[in-house]
């Protein structure tokens, strides 16, 4: 294949090259159905069409507000194949957000998925003058497609197919005028502070970073691929480009709460997740082992202890003695198959992005036969920067820099890069694109260091960085990643900013804990007295010091607060991709941290 320009070219090239009969996948009726590559190609050349019809020229802005569905990928190509400008929206934002985001874009087009979400845009709609028409996915209640401007995506659709009908190069002069250097997305990124900035990516932005991954991450149209995290953050939006680039197939989760159950039933090879989703799975794990009999724990301890030392010796690229490599085949065949099957039984790797992974959980997973393959990035770099992959992998890293990226670390320890993935700049931000491009090199904000192999890792956010009283730095993600092992844990938000010691508010993993207050025999009217009862604080207090036994003095957890309820999105204490917004939290629960730093601190 001769090397594509614009993501469309990519897309077009992809599928004739391809051909894949299950281009994409999605569950409908209790099972999966398959959309093939010629498919695909045809709702895409018909979507862009029915755009156009709408009015839509190059350079117009159009939103997309969905989950992750097939139709939010032939849009997506539909919408660039136009000329038009991507606006992904998270499906998850309240109507005051959305209507930021259209104004700031200027967006004249808007494709929902449901009705949930049509009723957002509506209550917002006479906010955004520059809203001519309105697309709705799912059947809704009946629309005309003309004065209101409402449309089901079936009318887009048809309009489509007759001007496909009636101008059957139409489609082909549309992705012709279609340049390297044009904007293909505008992406606001959630952030943990302030007003969401509009990330300006080209289509030479991804393209490149999709050849660059593409060159470390290999796969085929053998592969298949469960997309379930937003394809409206740029992160599952490569990595769907990357595999579709390959000719891999894509089956859509349901919802980020099926991907269990998705997971068993699509079997994929590869899945881009973030680290919650391995947590989630260590802490069943955990839990399983725990209500197993006497002998199945000893045989599965047992199992773990030489899935380790195994481990050890592959990961220094040094062959394990063969009594060890007799009693990990024993273990593999007794145990690991059965935690593999979990996952569908096939997987090659995950990809893990959007926050840090604790080493020791990828290490558990490596030692049990599942790969997580770490990486890391940003919206503004297309995202990735750095990534591990199956030929070469440093656990506790993120991996050496991905083809066509470069990375310096500055004086004070900042992650700085630059290449062809850096974006145009933020829209309408023209300062704040000048203070994150200094000297030519996009500032991470993240601080780091390159090992003597080459391999990146990434400490912690520079602006996160807790400076206690006494003039220590403390990189809070480092203690909340190793605290979020623990099967008693659900969220940890650790602070001390300018305190004298480090504290933590912590959200307990309610079924766990109910379970040990059982065993302890205690007696409590609700979960929230179990919660704030004096008992529980000095339990997890003691498992907290537990895990973090091996930190320095300055970085152990004095005191806690227990939480009845874990932080949300809807509550605004977590951004889309889960990450804690810091400053957020720390407002909601002022009185709380200042009454942990009382010396008459008594839990509450």
């Amino acid at each position: 294949m001769s090397t594509p320009e614009t993501l469309v070219e990519m897309f077009c090239q992809a599928v004739r090259e391809h051909a894949n009969p299950s281009a994409l996948m999605y569950k409908r009726g209790g099972s999966y159905r398959s959309i093939s590559a010629a498919e695909f190609e045809e709702l895409v050349r018909r979507t862009a069409l029915g755009l156009r019809t709408l009015g839509i020229q190059k350079g117009d802005r159009v939103a997309l507000l969905s989950e992750n569905r097939p139709e939010w990928a032939y849009c997506d190509l539909g919408i660039l194949s136009a000329g038009g400008v991507n606006v992904p929206l998270y499906s998850t934002l309240p109507p005051a957000q959305i209507a930021y985001c259209l104004n700031d874009a200027e967006v004249k087009v808007i494709l929902v998925s449901n009705q949930t979400h049509l009723e957002k845009v509506l209550a917002i709609r006479d906010k955004v003058p520059s809203l001519k028409a309105v697309v709705v996915f799912d059947p809704v209640a009946e629309n005309s497609g003309s004065d209101d401007g409402m449309w089901s995506l079936s009318q887009v659709l048809s309009l489509g197919q007759k001007v496909q009908g009636s101008e059957p190069d139409g489609y082909q002069r549309l992705v012709g005028d279609i340049e390297a250097s044009d904007l293909a997305s505008i992406i606001y990124t959630s952030g943990t502070t302030g007003v969401p900035k509009g990330v300006m990516l080209s289509h030479r932005n991804v393209v490149s970073n999709v050849l660059a991954c593409a060159e470390v991450l290999k796969a085929g149209p053998q592969d298949v691929v469960l997309s379930f995290l937003p394809l409206s953050h740029i992160f599952e939006r490569t990595a769907d480009y990357l595999m579709m680039y390959q000719g891999a197939s894509i089956a859509y989760a349901e919802s980020p709460d099926t991907v269990p159950e998705n997971l068993l039933e699509v079997r994929p090879t590869i899945v881009a997740s973030v680290p919650r989703l391995f947590e989630k799975m260590y802490g069943r794990i955990q839990e399983a082992i725990r209500s197993s009999s006497p002998l199945k724990q000893r045989l599965t301890r047992w199992a773990i202890r030489t899935g380790r030392k195994h481990a050890e010796y592959l990961l220094k690229h040094e062959l394990p003695p063969a009594g060890l490599r007799l009693r990990h085949h024993v273990a593999e065949r007794l145990v690991f198959s059965k935690l593999q099957q979990k996952v569908g039984g096939r997987l090659r790797f995950f990809i893990s992005g959007g926050a840090p992974l604790d080493k020791e959980l990828a290490e558990f997973f490596f030692s049990v036969g599942v790969l997580i393959l770490e990486g890391y990035g940003l919206t503004e770099t297309s995202p990735v920067i750095a990534v591990n992959h199956p030929g070469r992998f440093k656990l506790g890293t993120v991996g050496p820099p991905v083809p066509t990226v470069e990375v310096m670390i500055a004086a004070d320890g900042e992650i700085l890069t630059r290449g062809p993935s850096v974006m145009i700049g933020y829209h309408r931000m023209e300062e704040e694109t000048r203070s994150v491009m200094e000297g030519g090199w996009f500032h991470t904000g993240d601080i780091g260091m390159i090992d003597e192999d080459g391999f990146l890792r990434v400490t912690d956010r520079k602006k996160d960085l807790i400076v206690t009283a006494s003039g220590k730095n403390v990189a809070p993600q480092k203690i909340e990643g190793l605290l979020k092992t623990c099967p008693y844990l659900l969220n940890v938000l650790a602070i001390g900013d300018k305190r004298p010691f480090i504290s933590a508010l912590v959200v307990p993993n309610r079924d766990r804990l109910i379970g040990w207050a059982r065993e302890r025999k205690l007696t409590y009217a609700s979960y929230s007295e179990l919660v704030t009862c004096p008992e529980t604080n000095e339990f997890l207090l003691g498992e907290i010091c537990r895990m973090l036994s091996d930190l320095a003095p300055y970085e152990q957890v004095k005191r806690i607060q227990v939480l009845e309820s874990d932080f949300s999105i809807e509550a605004g204490e977590l951004t889309p991709t889960m990450k804690l917004r810091r400053k957020a939290i720390q407002t909601k629960y002022q009185s709380v941290i200042d009454r942990l730093y009382r010396k008459e601190f008594q839990p509450v």
